[in-house]
C-alpha cells in the first residue's frame, strides 16, 4: 500500500512538473549566474561567477536551471500571458517543500545546478511572495542548498518579503513585462509602473549599501556614460516612466551598514503566516549578490527599438540593473490587442535589441547614437555597431597602431578584449592583420575600417554601399537562421519521456 501511495505522489509531482515547467518557458531571465561561491561544509552546491550554465537551447536561452513557476493559477488577467485567468489551461501549485524537495534530487542527479524561480499571483502578491520566499528559506536552511537561485518577485508584495528575497536569492527580478505606461495600461491592467519601479528602486538600494559595506564601489563595471545616475542631462532628456526622475534617497539612510553583513534571522516569521521556519544558525548573507534583472516583451506592443533602447538606458542609468532582457512575443491568446495567433515571434529583432544592449554596457554607446526620431528602428540585415559605423563613415579607418581604447570600441568587429590586447601589445612592436586576428577581432568585418601602420587589408573603397554590400551578403545567411529559429522551436525537457526521478 505504502508503494502504490508513493508511487501516486511521483506521479502526481511529476505532472505539476510538466505543467509548470511548461508555463515557465516564456520567461527568458536564465543566465549565467554572475556571482562566485564557494561550497561549503554541511552545505550542498556552489555558483560560479563564469556561469553555471553548460547547455542553452537553439535561441539562446539556458537550460541547466529548473525555471520553474510556484503555480501558474493567477487572478491577473494579463492579455499577454498564456496563465492568465481567464485561459482554460491545465492549473497546478506545488507546496514549499514539495518543490524544494524536487529541486534537490534534480540537482542530485546533475538535471540542475540552479533554480529560477517564478509564480503567478494566487490571493494576492503578499501570500504569493510569503509562499516563494519559505521555498528559498527552505532551501538554504533545512535542505542546505548554497547553489544559484534567482527569483522572479511579484510586483505589489510588501518590502519585508523583498528584504527577505533579495537575502536568500543571488539574482533578483523585477519585471517590467512592457516599456511604456500606455501598454501596460491596455495589456495589463492590474499592474503599475508605481508597483514595478518601487521596488526595483529599493534593491537598487540595498545592493549599493551592501557593495559599499564590503569595500566595492556602489553602481556595478559599465561602460561610461550608462552607470547609474551618471548622465544628469538624462533626466530630463527622456522619462519613460511618467514620473520625475531623482537619485534616491534610501541609499543614502542604508550607507550607515555596519561592516558584519545584515543578516536573515534563522527565527524568520513570514508575514501572514503562523509557522515559524526554524533552524539554530543564522543565515549571513549579501543582498542579491548577482544583481538584479527586468525583462520587456517585444513585439507585442507598438514601441519603436528607439523606445526600447531609450528605457533599457534608463533603466540602467536609475537602477543600475544587471541585465535588461527581451522577450520577442510568441502569439499564444486571442485577443484584438495582440498580434494574430500564428504571426512570427520577431527573433531577429530580438537579437538585434541584445546587441543594442550589449553596446550600451560595455562600448560605451548612447541610445540616441543608435537610433533616432528619423531612424527609429534597427536594420534586420546589419547589426547596429556596423549601421552605426556606416552612419558615420567620416571617423574611419581607424589607425590599430594610435588609436586609443574607446575608439577602437567604435570598430565593428574589435570587442573590449581585442582592443585591450591591441593597446598592450602594440607597447612591444608593430602589429599586423595577422596579429589582429590573433588577438580575437573579427577581420571579416573590421577590415573595411582599419589601417595597420596605415595600410587597408585590401584594396577597398570607404564607401557606405560598397561596405553595406559586403556586410550584408557576409550575414545573411545568419539572419536567416535568427530569425527562422523558432520554426523548429520545442521547450526543451529536463528529462527524456518516461525518464523516472525517483
Amino acid at each position: 500500500m505504502n508503494e502504490i501511495i508513493t508511487a501516486a505522489i511521483k506521479e502526481s509531482t511529476m505532472e505539476k512538473v510538466h505543467i509548470l515547467a511548461d508555463a515557465a518557458k516564456y520567461d527568458v531571465a536564465c543566465t549565467s549566474s554572475g556571482v562566485d561561491r564557494k561550497g561549503k561544509e554541511d552545505m550542498l552546491g556552489n555558483a560560479k561567477a563564469c556561469g553555471i550554465c553548460h547547455s542553452f537551447a537553439a535561441d539562446g536561452r539556458c537550460i541547466s536551471l529548473l525555471k520553474i513557476l510556484l503555480t501558474n493559477h493567477c487572478i491577473y488577467d494579463c492579455k499577454y500571458c498564456i496563465n492568465r485567468k481567464s485561459n482554460d489551461v491545465p492549473r497546478a501549485e506545488f507546496e514549499p517543500d514539495e518543490l524544494c524537495q524536487l529541486t534537490i534530487e534534480f540537482y542530485k542527479r546533475n538535471y540542475i545546478e540552479g533554480l529560477f524561480l517564478s509564480s503567478g499571483v494566487i490571493k494576492n502578491p503578499t501570500y504569493t511572495m510569503e509562499r516563494m520566499c519559505e521555498v528559498l528559506y527552505l532551501l538554504r536552511t533545512k535542505y542546505r542548498f548554497n547553489g544559484y537561485i534567482h527569483i522572479k518577485t511579484i510586483p505589489g508584495a510588501s518590502d519585508d518579503l523583498l528584504a527577505v528575497a533579495g537575502y536568500l536569492a543571488d539574482r533578483v527580478s523585477v519585471n517590467m513585462e512592457l516599456p511604456t505606461v500606455e501598454s501596460l495600461k491596455k495589456l495589463a491592467p492590474n499592474k503599475s509602473f508605481s508597483s514595478i519601479l518601487n521596488p526595483m528602486s529599493k534593491v537598487q538600494s540595498t545592493i549599493a549599501a551592501h557593495r559599499l559595506a564590503i569595500g566595492e564601489d556602489a553602481k556595478m563595471s559599465r561602460a561610461n556614460g550608462n552607470n547609474y545616475l551618471s548622465n544628469n542631462i538624462f533626466k530630463t532628456a527622456f522619462n519613460p516612466f511618467g514620473s520625475k526622475i531623482e537619485q534616491n534617497g534610501e541609499a543614502a539612510k542604508l550607507l550607515g551598514l555596519e561592516k558584519d553583513l545584515p543578516a536573515v534571522s534563522s527565527k524568520l516569521i513570514l508575514p501572514g503566516r503562523d509557522a515559524v521556519l526554524s533552524k539554530a544558525d543564522k543565515l549571513y548573507r549579501a543582498f542579491a549578490p548577482a544583481g538584479q534583472s527586468t525583462q520587456m516583451i517585444i513585439g507585442a506592443t507598438p514601441e519603436t527599438d528607439f523606445d526600447l533602447v531609450r528605457t533599457t538606458q534608463a533603466l540602467y542609468q536609475t537602477y543600475d540593473l544587471k541585465r535588461v532582457f527581451f522577450s520577442a512575443y510568441i502569439p499564444i491568446n486571442e485577443d484584438s490587442a495582440l498580434p494574430a495567433i500564428g504571426t512570427p515571434p520577431p527573433l531577429l529583432r530580438e537579437h538585434r535589441l541584445y546587441q543594442a544592449d550589449f553596446l550600451l554596457r560595455y562600448y560605451g554607446f548612447q541610445a540616441n547614437e543608435l537610433l533616432s526620431e528619423e531612424m527609429p528602428n534597427f536594420r534586420k540585415d546589419i547589426d547596429p555597431k556596423c549601421d552605426w559605423a556606416l552612419r558615420n563613415l567620416g571617423m574611419f579607418p581607424v589607425e590599430v597602431e594610435t588609436a586609443d581604447y574607446e575608439t577602437l570600441l567604435r570598430v565593428p568587429g574589435i570587442g573590449p578584449k581585442s582592443a585591450q590586447r591591441i593597446i598592450t601589445s602594440r607597447r612591444y612592436g608593430h602589429l599586423d592583420y595577422d596579429a589582429l586576428k590573433r588577438f580575437g577581432v573579427v577581420l571579416k568585418r573590421a577590415h573595411y575600417f582599419i589601417t595597420c601602420m596605415g595600410k587597408l587589408m585590401y584594396p577597398v573603397k570607404i564607401e557606405e554601399n560598397t561596405i553595406y554590400t559586403g556586410l550584408t551578403s557576409m550575414e545573411s545567411k545568419d539572419n536567416w537562421k535568427i530569425a527562422h529559429q523558432n520554426d523548429n522551436y520545442v521547450q526543451l525537457s529536463l528529462f527524456d519521456a518516461g525518464m523516472s526521478f525517483a
